[in-house]
């Protein structure tokens, strides 16, 4: 599996990886068969998706990021970018591409997110990525 893992708010990236890399060593994958790319930023996570799962090499992509809600409708075009890239990145491949960006008003919601109180989306996107490249990959026969 690869990871695209985008650099702004990197220690909370580095949370969200760390996440998903311990709910797949909990499936089974060991740690180091999850593949982390980084970018420079959620915007650029659905074109390093649709690249990695269109390589052959995948059985899915997560897409992990953070996304911080500022002043601006800065928030609403890279969120949505980074939600409907991916979307569309797996429908063009037919390999699963998971969405484990946090799209947070504030830096605290984002860190209970990213391991906090609320959980990890690192993992939860872990979570999706097993179960969609299973089905997919059961019925491709």
């Amino acid at each position: 599996m690869a990871a695209v893992v985008a650099g702004f708010h990197r220690e909370l990236a580095e949370r969200l990886l760390q996440g998903a890399r311990e709910r797949l060593s909990e499936a089974g994958l060991p740690p180091d068969r999850l593949e982390a790319h980084w970018v420079p930023g959620a915007f650029e996570i659905p074109l390093a998706a649709k690249v990695l799962a269109g390589s052959g090499r995948y059985a899915a992509v997560l897409g992990l990021g953070v996304v911080i809600r500022g002043e601006t409708a800065h928030f609403d075009h890279v969120a949505g970018a980074a939600s409907q890239g991916l979307v569309r990145a797996a429908l063009d491949t037919g390999v699963p591409c998971t969405f484990g960006v946090l799209t947070c008003e504030t830096v605290a919601q984002a860190e209970a997110r990213a391991g906090g109180a609320v959980g990890n989306a690192g993992a939860d996107a872990a979570d999706a990525a097993v179960v969609m490249a299973n089905l997919v990959g059961a019925a491709s026969g």
